[in-house]
């Protein structure tokens, strides 16, 4: 199937958190409280989706307070963390929210994404994820992990399903 053709099909956005909504990196605190960074316009984008009627979430292999804190700050429609076998947790966010694979766009960044990304309809990698993901990916963002990835992959998603322009309104409205 074409790629254009399988964007309309799409109804959730899953997102892996280290690499892709984060840089990849992991600090600690001096009372070792994990530490990590999300793009603001990534968020931006999240909630343009959402209002687009589009499911975002996270399937993480990692636990953390920073993943749970950005997903309540951002009214996540799912969090699944600390999911060792990605291809198992798939199946049970699947499950859990009514879905199928081809209805899903995934967005990873490492080859333990490698399940969530052939399995759904659209498999996003970051910019600098690692180039044997290729093959198992429908399309490669320019921007990195971390630095705009996630935007990109969202804005490409919304003007394909025709809702960005319905969208960009609340921010456009009444400029000259």
């Amino acid at each position: 199937m074409i790629l254009q053709d399988k964007i309309h099909k799409i109804k959730a956005i899953v997102l892996d958190v280290d690499g892709v909504l984060t840089d990849g990196k992991i600090g600690y605190s001096g009372d070792l409280e994990e530490i990590k960074f999300f793009h603001a316009r990534d968020g931006l984008a999240i909630k343009m989706a959402m209002r687009g009627d589009l499911l975002v979430g996270i399937l993480s292999g990692r636990s953390s307070k920073a993943n749970r804190k950005r997903a309540k700050e951002l009214g996540f429609s799912f969090l699944y963390e600390g999911e060792k076998d990605k291809n198992e947790a798939f199946s049970k966010l699947l499950q859990d929210n009514h879905l199928e694979p081809d209805e899903c766009m995934y967005i990873g960044d490492d080859i333990v994404d490698i399940p969530p990304l052939i399995r759904s309809g659209i498999g996003v990698i970051v910019g600098d994820a690692p180039h044997d993901l290729d093959e198992f990916s429908d399309l490669r963002t320019t921007a990195l992990g971390g630095n705009g990835a996630v935007r990109e992959a969202i804005i490409w998603l919304l003007k394909g399903q025709n809702k960005w322009n319905k969208l960009m309104i609340k921010y456009t409205q009444g400029i000259s």
